[in-house]
């Protein structure tokens, strides 16, 4: 069967128009009320869905996405109900899941089991956030991942080489870093990252989505006219956060991202 990842970027390409991806803590602010938000996102129009894995240490991450994995863990959350969570949106919902995780929840888990498993439930790609594809592919525990598409990171600092490298080993779409620096550190997507994603445009056909710093449905637009999709984290985790105790708060978040994912299917 194709990835669903693959079948949503070729139909997008069909119609003219660019991804909206949206990340949210897996389990925030609890197992029920994260499933619904996942349903929102997926009844609101986003075209892929990054599926964070809480984790009690990530670096990566800003404080607002520090904050979501830490009420999710809280809540009982962990890799095991993360797949428990993927099954139960598969049961309504056919949106693209891609999990977003750090590699200690993987590795605990155990490496091709996490695969095998997040696969047969139903998600289509991971971003190991702190595993270079070059170590991945001299592991001997890393050799067995294959049951999902691996999401690479590319950023303006990444060498030439590197960039290279990462670009045509790339599968299902390429997570292009409009800064560098934690999540949610910045008010608006670098001015150079236009360039960047043409420099990466030369070396792969694979779909180059843009993240870091996306708030409003301007930046999206903006973004959408030069990207493949666009990529919407911290501002969606912090509408979260907000309303983390408000029984409605996976339809406060459809009416935040709507406009979101209008302007930049309309770009």
């Amino acid at each position: 069967m194709a990835n669903r990842i693959d079948t949503t970027f070729a139909r997008l390409r069909d119609q003219n128009r660019k991804a909206f991806v949206a990340y949210v803590a897996g389990g925030d602010p609890d197992f029920d009320r994260s499933l619904e938000i996942l349903l929102a996102l997926s009844d609101a129009g986003a075209d892929v869905i990054e599926l964070g894995v809480p984790f009690s240490d990530p670096m990566a991450d800003g404080i607002v996405n520090q904050l979501a994995a830490d009420r999710a863990l809280k809540s009982g959350m962990s890799a095991h109900r993360i797949i428990d969570l993927i099954k139960a949106f598969r049961e309504t919902r056919d949106t693209p899941l891609v999990l977003f995780t750090y590699l200690n929840p993987v590795y605990a888990y155990g490496f091709e089991a996490f695969h095998n498993d997040a696969a047969a439930a139903g998600a289509d790609g991971i971003l190991l956030l702190d595993l270079p594809p070059s170590e991945a592919a001299v592991g001997q525990d890393f050799l067995h991942g294959e049951a999902l598409h691996h999401i690479h990171l590319i950023a303006p600092t990444t060498p030439p080489t590197r960039r290279k490298s990462l670009a045509e080993s790339s599968q299902g779409f390429i997570y292009a870093l409009s800064r560098t620096g934690v999540t949610g550190g910045h008010s608006a997507p670098s001015e150079s990252i236009a360039a960047q994603v043409a420099e990466i445009r030369k070396l792969t056909d694979t779909p180059i989505c843009v993240g870091f710093g996306i708030t409003t449905p301007e930046q999206a637009a903006q973004v959408a006219g030069y990207a493949d999709g666009v990529i919407v984290g911290s501002a969606i985790v912090r509408t979260v956060q907000d309303n983390a105790d408000d029984p409605e708060v996976a339809k406060k978040l459809k009416a935040f991202v709507t406009p979101l994912i209008e302007a930049t299917h309309s770009a």
